[in-house]
């Protein structure tokens, strides 16, 4: 099954707004990124040496009172606190005053594959050790995947279309997808879009460990290595992005002078069960996106890999790389090494990084020497950031399960 978007309108991005494990913010995330500093680190909120998993991507600076209501804070997990503070900073960049809209003029699209599994935790450990009487009338819906649309649309007034896409860690690429449609449709004139994940409680890691791909190597430095010949599996992380998204008409009109981008193409597959014996769908999704953002292959200047750093999935994604643009034809970047994987967070920053690639005309570096194995053919950029003009790049987004989405952004 695949899914192309053809849409006439160009959609642009006016608004950037991020929340990562090694940055409070779109240039604080960028600045560490291009010096290549990692967040992977031993988790710091519970002791780790009884759990196989033992690093990750957590952010450690994030202050709830500098960001989020009084009223909000004993209702809302840590991924909703992280949403909020993302869709001020997103809508404050864009110039955007939903006040001044019409308020049905706007909308909130969100991805989210793990709900608020601390908030959860939290309650649970009430009922069990003191009864249902202290457990929070909250619990109700903060631990909901669609807590972040409707909680962002509460605080900012906003009630035009506004929904949520769960397709695990594909999720956040759908969800700016979705956005792009009802922009470049009319639906909507401003679109606040993307992702976020917070699953780093105990409770978070229980339930992932049976997927069999997070790793259980305790060294920060080794624990998560994207296509290398000693990959273990992924390390979670927490955060993401919202962007804001208009037409490009509309915003100019508006008195827009900055544009950090289009998103011009997106196509999304689903992968046939293992046990069929057909290939994965991939490529036909990098295709797909392509062919929507009516580019070859030869004008895409840099992909942004899903990478998750296991062996299989990666050689799968390397040899879609290759079989679209040809072994080591394009550069592939990786920013989600130093980060850990964001969940439906990872697509969207992603798309952040790209977009910024575009501005500054940089590909920053994977931190280390890749050891790749015999058929990964790519031309991954390792060491130092590599100054280039770049005008158009391909995110890839991978969701355990079978979810692939690909989505190509560009220069305005």
């Amino acid at each position: 099954m695949d899914v192309t978007t053809t849409v006439e309108c160009r959609t642009v991005v006016t608004g950037l707004g991020a929340v990562t494990p090694n940055g409070l913010g779109v240039d604080t995330y960028w600045s560490a990124i291009l010096e290549g500093r990692s967040a992977i680190a031993p988790f710091s909120r519970w002791e780790p040496q009884t759990y196989p998993v033992r690093v990750g991507g957590e952010i450690r600076d994030f202050v709830v009172r500098e960001h989020v209501p009084g009223r909000l804070r004993p209702q809302t997990d840590r991924v909703t606190q992280y949403a909020i503070a993302a869709s001020d900073w997103a809508l404050a960049d864009a110039g955007v005053i939903v006040s001044e809209l019409d308020e049905f003029d706007v909308g909130v699209i969100t991805a989210n594959g793990c709900g608020g599994f601390e908030f959860g935790q939290k309650e649970l450990q009430k009922l069990w050790s003191t009864g249902p009487h202290l457990v929070s009338a909250y619990q109700s819906f903060a631990w909901f995947y669609a807590v972040n649309t409707g909680q962002i649309s509460i605080h900012h007034g906003i009630k035009g279309h506004s929904s949520v896409v769960v397709t695990e860690q594909a999720g956040g690429l759908d969800a700016l997808a979705h956005a792009r449609r009802l922009v470049a449709g009319g639906s909507l004139k401003v679109a606040l879009c993307g992702g976020l994940d917070a699953p780093l409680c105990p409770w978070g890691l229980a339930a992932q460990m049976p997927n069999g791909y997070m790793s259980e190597v305790a060294d920060e430095t080794r624990a998560y290595l994207p296509f290398d010949r000693q990959a273990a599996g992924y390390v979670p992380a927490e955060g993401g992005a919202l962007l804001t998204l208009e037409n490009h008409e509309e915003a100019r009109d508006r008195g827009v002078e900055r544009f950090y981008g289009e998103l011009a193409g997106y196509a999304a597959t689903f992968d046939p069960h293992p046990r069929t014996g057909r290939p994965g769908t991939l490529p036909t999704a990098i295709r797909g996106a392509l062919a929507d953002a009516g580019l070859r292959p030869d004008e895409v200047d840099v992909v942004l890999a899903d990478a998750i750093g296991a062996l299989d999935l990666d050689l799968a994604e390397a040899r879609a790389i290759a079989e679209v643009f040809g072994p080591r034809g394009v550069p592939v970047a990786v920013p989600k090494a130093l980060t850990g994987r964001l969940y439906s967070g990872g697509g969207p920053l992603d798309t952040v990084a790209a977009l910024l690639m575009i501005r500054d005309g940089v590909i920053p570096a994977m931190p280390q020497p890749v050891d790749t194995p015999v058929g990964y053919d790519l031309d991954l950029v390792v060491g130092q950031p590599r100054e280039t003009p770049i005008r158009s790049a391909l995110v890839i987004a991978r969701g355990l399960g079978g979810f692939n989405s690909a989505l190509v952004v560009r220069a305005v």
